[in-house]
């Protein structure tokens, strides 16, 4: 219980933003977040799920809104962020979640996956970025969340794209720390194995049945908003810059 109340602390009435949260990490960090109590601005592109996460949260005495908002449109990123400040007046953290990952060997020559991915993990993030950091600059205080990969620390045969664009997201994530001063905490967070829907991505059948063999170990969603609820959570002058977080078990 006194975790929690910890928690609650240094995360009540924060505005945060999160993207991809209709599922997976998105959505299991979001109901983490409600329950510390921090105001939520919710985006993704599929507006059934974000509407049952907004009520399922509202209903538990939570605060959330949300906004469609597919991370490769900068002006529906932009939109979000807007939506927060017409909201709530402020802008406290952003979790850069939303991702792809279709992998596949480069022979393969899936270049429209391939551009996919950069959109999406790369461009997405950068829109991100670009969306809350003159707001945060103006507060004298943000946090910007990226979720990077145990992919962006080692490369693997059939992810080299994949890992590419991981690789990119811990290089920003640095960018941000050495940039943000006093002012703005960056924290890149790189999960392995976890039940998400991103291995549903993957369209080359024996690529697709390797990954699936490797995420039989996989792990609950929840160890991953978990670990992005004690980054928040940490005074203003700690700042938690990475984590890597696999199954006890994976040997990747």
């Amino acid at each position: 219980m006194a975790m929690h109340d910890t928690a609650k602390q240094g995360i009540q009435d924060k505005v945060i933003i999160i993207t991809g949260a209709s599922s997976g990490l998105g959505e299991a960090t979001a109901h983490r977040l409600a329950k510390a109590g921090a105001k939520l601005v919710l985006g993704a592109r599929r507006e059934d799920r974000l509407q049952a996460l907004r009520d399922a949260i509202v209903d538990q005495g939570g605060e959330a809104i949300y906004r469609v908002a597919d991370v490769t449109d900068r002006d529906q990123v932009e939109a979000l962020a807007q939506a927060a400040k017409e909201a709530y007046g402020r802008i406290d953290v952003l979790v850069n979640n939303a991702g792809l990952m279709p992998l596949s060997p480069l022979d393969q020559l899936k270049v429209d996956e391939w551009e996919q991915m950069v959109d999406v993990n790369i461009k997405g993030v950068l829109y991100g970025l670009a969306s809350v950091l003159p707001t945060m600059r103006e507060q004298h205080a943000g946090h910007i969340i990226n979720l990077s990969s145990v992919a962006g620390h080692v490369v693997f045969p059939s992810a080299a794209v994949y890992c590419a664009t991981k690789y990119a997201v811990k290089a920003l994530s640095e960018g941000i720390r050495q940039e943000g001063g006093e002012e703005i905490r960056s924290t890149n967070i790189s999960p392995g194995a976890v039940s998400t829907e991103l291995t549903q991505t993957i369209s080359d059948a024996e690529t697709a049945k390797g990954v699936n063999e490797l995420y039989e170990m996989a792990i609950d969603a929840d160890a991953i908003a978990r670990a992005i609820v004690y980054a928040i959570e940490q005074p203003a002058d700690v700042d938690v810059n990475e984590l890597i977080i696999r199954p006890t078990k994976q040997p990747l």
